[in-house]
């Protein structure tokens, strides 16, 4: 009897062992999300708060004409098109993650009609979601801890990818 249910045992390990090793298929990383097609963006929402809690929320953009897409390449450069509705191409720039892939990582440089000079609008984005088809990243004061009095807004960018021409 202790001789079944030790065979039982390691049968359980071995089949256990088995199923766990084997190669996980059509598993995608996080760069190769960003860098796959041209991501257009849908919607931009700005939120200002007073610590925690919301005070305003509006929507930028409502009566562009231009379509703004944000382009990332497996090689770490990006270019960003028509930037604030301001028809522009940025310079290539480069793009990571940082080591817990929560944030990206731009030097992208663009006009922007709220600064008179040129702004980096995504140097330090937290990544709030990313799949296959859509990507939502938040700019601005995106510090994790803040006072509950201190006055923050933050940049809500919402893209839809774009795979073809």
């Amino acid at each position: 009897m202790k001789n079944i249910k030790a065979l039982l045992v390691i049968l359980l390990l071995i089949t256990a062992f088995i199923i766990n090793s084997c190669k996980k298929e059509n598993q995608t990383s996080i760069k190769s999300l960003f860098s796959y097609g041209r991501w257009e963006l849908a919607s931009v929402m700005v939120t200002k708060y007073t610590g925690n809690t919301i005070d305003t929320t509006y929507q930028l953009n409502t009566n562009c004409n231009l379509t703004q897409t944000f382009t990332f390449n497996s090689n770490g450069t990006c270019t960003y098109t028509n930037f604030d509705c301001i028809s522009q191409t940025s310079a290539p720039a480069s793009w990571a993650l940082t080591a817990n892939q929560l944030y990206l990582q731009t030097n992208v440089t663009c006009t922007d009609t709220v600064k008179k000079d040129n702004s980096l609008p995504f140097s330090y984005a937290q990544i709030y979601t990313l799949g296959q088809f859509s990507m939502v990243l938040i700019t601005g004061d995106v510090a994790p801890n803040y006072s509950l009095t201190q006055p923050r807004v933050q940049y809500t960018y919402g893209f839809i990818r774009r795979t073809g021409n």
